[in-house]
Formats: C-alpha cells, sequence, structure tokens
C-alpha cells in the first residue's frame, strides 16, 4: 500500500518523467546521430529525397514537420541542416513556414515538459522569494514579451536555451507560443532562402554559407528588430526612473 506521504513525492517524479525522457533522448541522440544529421548526408541523399517529395508531396511535409519537431523537442543537433532541407525540399515558401512550424511544436513540447516538471515550483519560490531574485521575476514578468522576442531574434542565444529558460522562470503559454513562432521567423526565413539554392550549390559541389546571418546584411536588420522589441521595456523602465 502506498503510503500518503509517499504520494506527494511519486506526483512530484511523475510530472519530470517528461522532462527526464526529453533530455535522455537528447544525450542518446547528441552522441548517435551528430554524424548523421549533417550537410554531407543531405547532399548524398537529395535525389533520393526530390523523388520522394514529387510522389507525396503531402505525406512529406507532414513527415518533414513531425521530424523537425522531434529534433528541436530532443535538442538534437542538426536544426540549421534541417531549416536548409526544408528550403532545398519546399523552397523559400512554404518552405519556411514548415521550417518555423515543426520548430515551434518542438519548442514546445520541451517548454511543457521543463514547465510541468520543474517551472511551476521554481517560479513559485521565486514569487515568494526576498531580494534580487524577486526582483529579477518582477522584471521578467514586466517585460514578459519584450524579453521573449529579444532571445528570439538575437542569433547568439542557443535555441534550447530559450526553450528552457522561460518554463522557469514561469512565463505563460500563449506569449511563449506567438514570440517563438513569430520571432523565429526573420532567422529561419534566412537560412531557408539558402536551402532553396542548394541545387545550384551541390551542381558545384559547393558547401552554403551558414554564416551568412552573421553577414551585416542579415546581422542588422535582426539586431534592428531586437532593438524594437525592447523599445517598449526600455520606455518603461525609463518612465519609472526617479526624478523623470
Amino acid at each position: 500500500m502506498t503510503s500518503t506521504k509517499s504520494k506527494p513525492v511519486l506526483g512530484a517524479v511523475q510530472k519530470q518523467v517528461p522532462l527526464i525522457l526529453l533530455v535522455a533522448g537528447g544525450i542518446i541522440g547528441a552522441i548517435f546521430l551528430k554524424d548523421i544529421l549533417d550537410f554531407q548526408t543531405l547532399a548524398e541523399n537529395r535525389e533520393r529525397l526530390i523523388s520522394l517529395r514529387d510522389a507525396h508531396y503531402g505525406w512529406v511535409a507532414a513527415a518533414f514537420v513531425l521530424a523537425y519537431a522531434v529534433l528541436v523537442a530532443f535538442s538534437l543537433p542538426g536544426a540549421t541542416v534541417a531549416t536548409l532541407t526544408g528550403g532545398f525540399l519546399f523552397s523559400t515558401f512554404p518552405g519556411v513556414l514548415f521550417n518555423v512550424s515543426g520548430a515551434t511544436i518542438g519548442a514546445v513540447l520541451l517548454f511543457l515538459a521543463a514547465r510541468w516538471g520543474l517551472g511551476d515550483r521554481l517560479a513559485e519560490k521565486m514569487q515568494t522569494s526576498e531580494g534580487r531574485i524577486r526582483k529579477i521575476k518582477e522584471g521578467i514578468d514586466a517585460n514578459q514579451w519584450e524579453m521573449l522576442f529579444l532571445i528570439r531574434l538575437i542569433p547568439v542565444v542557443p535555441f534550447f536555451v530559450a526553450n528552457l529558460v522561460p518554463a522557469l522562470v514561469g512565463v505563460a503559454f500563449l506569449p511563449f507560443l506567438v514570440t517563438t513562432f513569430l520571432g523565429i521567423m526573420p532567422g529561419a526565413l534566412v537560412y531557408t532562402s539558402v536551402g532553396s539554392g542548394l541545387g545550384a550549390i551541390f551542381e558545384r559541389g559547393e558547401t552554403p554559407d551558414l554564416g551568412i546571418i552573421f553577414s551585416p546584411s542579415v546581422l542588422l536588420p535582426l539586431l534592428g528588430l531586437a532593438a524594437l522589441a525592447a523599445l517598449p521595456a526600455v520606455v518603461r523602465a525609463f518612465r519609472k526612473t526617479p526624478g523623470v
């Protein structure tokens, strides 16, 4: 018979199962798939993928979105190659929608698993704590939309970090969903457009320039969007400053 005292502990452990499975799957995938989910694999299988797409476009598109979601949910390597593949198979449009949809679904799964397992308790502790920790939580709550857009638009923030941190600080589901879908769109559009031109790159035996997102012509507009996203928070902070 299970004692009354053990039920809360058992319930807490059960809540952590989805997150544990995602972390374990990510570790296993990183070990066994790191040499498979790469550009060379795409180059070697490009004709087979094109034939499959032409024969079963709808099924291939759905399978691609599902595979992308799994890749993101388990934080597996190869997200950039997957985005290029979306452009290669489906062109810039609707490829960018398939890429963003798959990435958003995977991000939501990881977000929910983290919040279900750890986020609610951590957010509650931050809320009831005093001093600097509570101020951090209040700052996040006051500028939630701006902060979420920022971590999506700035390309130096790892994607899995941007999925986990909001869950651990008690961010609501709707802001996370909306800012993820819209915030990753600019970067996804860049890589999807690169992927749409892979055919010519393959023919020349070259590899795509994956550092294109850090070129001034791409990075500066992204930073501009990030600045616009942060502007409301800056204005609010300025208005709260004593003597202003």
